[in-house]
C-alpha cells in the first residue's frame, strides 16, 4: 500500500500566487490545508472568488485568521500537523509600505516569527517561504545573482523580506531546520492583484483611462508568468536543503531571466487589446527600482526548470481571464 500524500501547508491561499500554487497541489493529489487573514489591501472580492474555486475543484478549505496571533497559529498546527510549509502570506507592496509601515512589521516579521516558531517546534520537513527581488535594493551588477551583497534595501517592504532572510538563517542554524527563501520576479498572470501594473493598465485601457508610467517607461523588469513560479515552487518541495549540514538554509532567484522594458511591455497590452493607451509619464518613485534581472543558474541546476513564457504568451492569457472574469 503506497504512503498517503504529506500535509502541506500554505499560507496566504486566497492571495494570488498562493491560490496558483494550491490548485496546483491539489490537482498533485497533496492534502492541502491553508490559512489567509482575507485583509482589505485591495478588494477582498477577488480573494473570496479564489476561495471558492479552490473549495470546489479540490475540497480546499481556508481559515480564516492572522499570523500574528500565535495561539491560533499553534492550535492550527497542533490540529493539522502538516509536514511541509510554503509560507506566502505577507503584506505585499512597495510603495504601500512607506505610508503603512506598522502593517508590514506586524504581518512580515511578527508573522514570519510564529510561522518558524511553530516549523520548528513541529519538526517541520522544508519551509518554502516568499522573499523577494526588492531585497536587491540599489545593486546595480546585473543579472542580480544570489551571491550577490543585499545589505542597502530601499523600501520597508524589501528590509522585511530581507530580514526574513536572515531570520530563516537563524532557525536553519540553530534547529537544522531546511529553509529555501524565495525571491520572486515581479509575478503576473490570471487572476493577479488589481494593485499591480498589468492589472491597472489592462483595466485603464478598456475604460479609455490615463495610466501613470513611472521613470517615463524606461523601468525594466523581469516579468515572470505565475505557472512557471508554481512549476518551480512546486520542484522544490521535495528538495529540501541536506538537514545533515551545518546550516540547511538556500535562497534561490525565481524569474523569467529576461527582463522587459515596461513601454514594451504596455505595447504588448495594447497589441492584445487592440487599443492605445493614454500615458502620464512621470518619474520614478521612491522605493522603485530601475531594473530587475534574475540569475536563475541555481534553481536550473537544483530543479532542471527555468522560467520562460514570454511577456506576450503571459499578458494574453491574463487579458482572456480578465474580459472572462469582469465580463469587460
Amino acid at each position: 500500500m503506497s504512503n498517503p500524500a504529506p500535509t502541506i501547508l500554505v499560507t496566504g491561499s486566497a492571495g494570488f500566487i498562493g491560490f496558483h500554487l494550491s490548485r496546483r497541489l491539489g490537482q498533485e493529489g497533496y492534502r492541502v490545508v491553508s490559512l489567509d487573514n482575507f485583509n482589505d489591501y485591495y478588494d477582498p472580492k477577488i480573494k473570496l472568488a479564489r476561495e471558492a474555486l479552490l473549495k470546489e475543484d479540490h475540497g480546499i478549505d481556508i481559515e480564516r485568521f492572522d499570523l500574528a496571533d500565535l495561539a491560533r497559529l499553534e492550535d492550527f498546527f497542533a490540529r493539522h500537523r502538516p509536514s511541509l510549509v510554503i509560507h506566502l502570506a505577507a503584506q505585499a507592496g512597495v510603495r504601500y509600505s512607506i505610508d503603512n509601515p506598522h502593517v508590514y512589521i506586524q504581518s512580515n516579521l511578527v508573522g514570519f516569527t510564529n510561522i518558524l516558531e511553530c516549523c520548528r517546534k513541529d519538526s517541520v520537513l522544508h519551509l518554502l517561504y516568499a522573499s523577494s527581488s526588492s531585497v536587491y535594493g540599489s545593486n546595480t551588477k546585473l543579472p542580480f545573482a544570489t551571491s550577490d551583497n543585499v545589505d542597502h534595501p530601499i523600501s520597508l517592504y524589501a528590509a522585511t523580506k530581507k530580514a526574513n532572510e536572515l531570520m530563516a538563517h537563524t532557525y536553519s542554524h540553530l534547529f537544522k531546520l531546511p529553509t529555501t527563501g524565495l525571491r520572486f520576479f515581479t509575478v503576473y498572470g490570471p487572476w493577479g492583484r488589481p494593485d499591480m501594473a498589468l492589472f491597472k493598465f489592462t483595466k485603464a485601457i478598456l475604460n479609455d483611462d490615463s495610466i501613470d508610467v513611472y521613470n517615463h517607461g524606461k523601468m525594466r523588469r523581469d516579468f515572470t508568468y505565475v505557472d512557471d513560479v508554481v512549476e518551480s515552487v512546486f520542484r522544490l518541495i521535495p528538495l529540501a536543503p541536506d538537514a545533515a549540514g551545518s546550516t540547511p538554509y538556500r535562497v534561490l532567484n525565481v524569474g523569467n531571466n529576461s527582463p522587459v522594458q515596461l513601454l514594451d511591455f504596455i505595447h504588448a497590452i495594447e497589441h492584445r487589446l487592440g487599443k492605445t493607451a493614454k500615458m502620464n509619464l512621470m518619474p520614478l518613485q521612491p522605493g522603485d527600482v530601475p531594473e530587475t534581472y534574475a540569475d536563475v543558474a541555481d534553481l536550473v541546476e537544483l530543479t532542471g526548470f527555468s522560467p520562460a513564457t514570454s511577456v506576450e504568451t503571459g499578458i494574453g492569457r491574463f487579458i482572456d481571464w480578465y474580459v472572462d472574469y469582469f465580463r469587460a
